[in-house]
């Protein structure tokens, strides 16, 4: 749904705690300060019980995620589907390794990752640039940006696979054969 999304707990303290944090650490959303009926008694008094963002959906969003909704099982199974193809071409390839996934956890596959020698990684992302196919990193490991150096040496498996990790294109408009001319590059480069 665009920039927006939606998180869900099983305990609602949990649930509390974080609809505060997305909104400024406020206490209480706008709607509930005004009496929840939209009168014109605002209610100023209101606290700030955590360092929050300002990261809350909008209307615009929360319209398309609810349509979004209706389709998120099928999305959700050829997401998988595309997934469950790249593992049995790349699988073979002694050169990539799988990101496994978590044992009894269905996942939506929001994304296919592949790690590689970090020493072509990034040669392997230029030559699939220049066959029209565009992967990503997702996501460096944090002490590579300034505000965390002081940490770096700390996490050396992050680190490890923060060089070796490539997300392949997964996505609603992929096609099985888009997923096998990716695989065909990807095994054509590494030999």
């Amino acid at each position: 749904s665009g920039d927006s999304g939606m998180i869900c707990f099983r305990e609602q303290k949990h649930d509390a705690i974080v609809r505060k944090m997305s909104w400024l650490g406020i206490s209480l959303d706008t709607f509930a300060r005004t009496g929840g009926q939209g009168n014109a008694r605002y209610k100023w008094l209101y606290d700030v019980e955590y360092v929050g963002l300002k990261a809350h959906g909008n209307s615009l969003m929360a319209g398309i995620c609810l349509v979004q909704l209706k389709h998120l099982d099928k999305d959700n199974k050829k997401r998988r589907e595309l997934a469950d193809q790249y593992t049995k071409a790349l699988s073979k390839n002694p050169k990539i390794k799988l990101v496994p996934g978590v044992p009894g956890c269905e996942s939506s596959q929001h994304l296919m990752q592949i790690r590689v020698p970090a020493q072509i990684r990034n040669e392997l992302i230029s030559h699939l640039n220049c066959k029209s196919i565009y992967p990503g990193v997702h996501y460096r490991i944090n002490t590579d940006y300034d505000m965390y150096r002081y940490a770096q040496g700390t996490c050396p498996k992050a680190e490890m696979a923060s060089v070796e990790i490539i997300s392949l294109p997964l996505h609603m408009r992929l096609e099985t054969s888009d997923v096998e001319r990716v695989c065909t590059e990807i095994l054509s480069f590494l030999g």
